[in-house]
């Protein structure tokens, strides 16, 4: 199976590893309760994100493995990590400070660039969040049948157990930040992540479906999801309002492209939009695999990579797109910058650095 991280192939893996979740029954292992086993492997597994902390790369992947290089990818080192759930994504706002999410419900953090994780939420606490804030809301409003279908949503997910996965994180700063996943799944904390608060019931997703990215771009706050899903931040109304799209296929990821907004996802399918996400116009980025991954480079360009690795660059905004040639290729399913290296890349055969050539 190609691994890419917000494929709904991914979706569906992530539900069939939740068989291994407590709600599975006796005869498995908790995940939640079991360290990653450490292996040399690590950096040669299957791995779902990477990203920079200041000077050190961190990689996440299967199994809870994490792994941080101190130079630029030529070694790693795996970090121990208190859960072996399957993670899905990685962001760090500096050299120190980190969150990692996964299957299960995982939210971790890294107060030390890497080397060392504690869990700040999990699928069980997530649930009972969940529940408690639908709850308050029918109490608020017992006539409202929209806080009441929230809450038997959010009843149902607790009766189903900690199988639910987080599909991206991202933070503002040391503070205020965001995870999103399955199923409308999104949370913000403002404390760092010390506590969480359900946002199940600021978001326009009467369909509920599943959040794939989560990322900033022109000054605001977008969510990209399936069933042709893009929303924004209404920052006066504290809500994920829809934006009108011409696509109704996965959107798997955000882009800042300097004078516009990228969103990219099933098949190839890539959009602009430079009046903040008012309209959207189509875009041939010349990729042929569904578009998984995304990076702004530090010189300006705004590279977006597909499944099978093939990548693409735009410096007008992504008006158009130049072939970016890698020395090192492979199926990918996250990237970041490591100039003047290259390119840091993470998929199905672990985490490679590769230099670039546009063309």
């Amino acid at each position: 199976m190609n691994a890419f991280r917000v494929s709904a192939s991914l979706l569906m893996l992530a539900l069939a590893v939740a068989a291994v979740s407590p709600a599975a029954g006796a005869g498995f292992a908790d995940v939640l309760a079991t360290p990653a086993q450490m292996s040399p492997l690590a950096s040669q597994s299957l791995l779902q994100g990477v990203t920079r902390a200041g000077n050190r790369l961190v990689a996440v992947g299967q199994r809870g493995h994490i792994i941080v290089s101190t130079d630029s990818g030529a070694s790693w080192k795996q970090s121990p990590v208190p859960v072996s759930s399957d993670l899905t994504a990685v962001y760090f706002v500096d050299d120190r400070q980190g969150w990692v999410v996964g299957h299960d419900g995982v939210i971790l953090h890294s107060g030390d660039g890497g080397d060392t994780w504690q869990v700040q939420l999990d699928g069980r606490a997530a649930n009972a969040l969940l529940v408690e804030a639908m709850k308050r809301n029918v109490s608020a409003e017992p006539t409202s049948e929209e806080a009441k279908k929230l809450l038997a949503e959010a009843n149902r997910y607790q009766a189903q157990g900690a199988d639910k996965p987080f599909l991206d994180v991202w933070f503002a700063d040391s503070r205020h930040g965001y995870a999103v996943g399955a199923y409308s799944l999104i949370f913000r904390t403002d404390d760092g992540g010390r506590t969480w608060e359900s946002w199940f019931d600021r978001i326009d997703n009467p369909k509920f479906f599943n959040l794939y990215a989560i990322r900033p771009a022109g000054g605001e706050l977008y969510v990209a999801g399936e069933g042709g899903l893009l929303l924004k931040l209404d920052t006066t109304k504290q809500r994920f309002t829809a934006l009108a799209t011409p696509y109704n296929g996965s959107f798997f990821g955000i882009a800042d492209a300097g004078s516009a907004v990228i969103a990219y996802g099933l098949r190839g399918n890539v959009y602009r939009s430079d009046d903040n996400g008012a309209t959207w116009a189509k875009v041939d980025a010349g990729l042929a695999a569904s578009v998984v991954a995304s990076v702004r480079m530090a010189q300006g360009a705004t590279l977006l990579a597909d499944a099978g690795g093939r990548i693409a660059s735009t410096t007008d905004g992504g008006r158009t797109f130049e072939k970016v040639m890698l020395r090192q290729a492979m199926p990918l399913t996250s990237l970041v910058d490591v100039a003047p290296a290259g390119l840091a890349l993470a998929g199905p055969r672990g985490v490679v650095v590769s230099g670039i050539a546009v063309r």
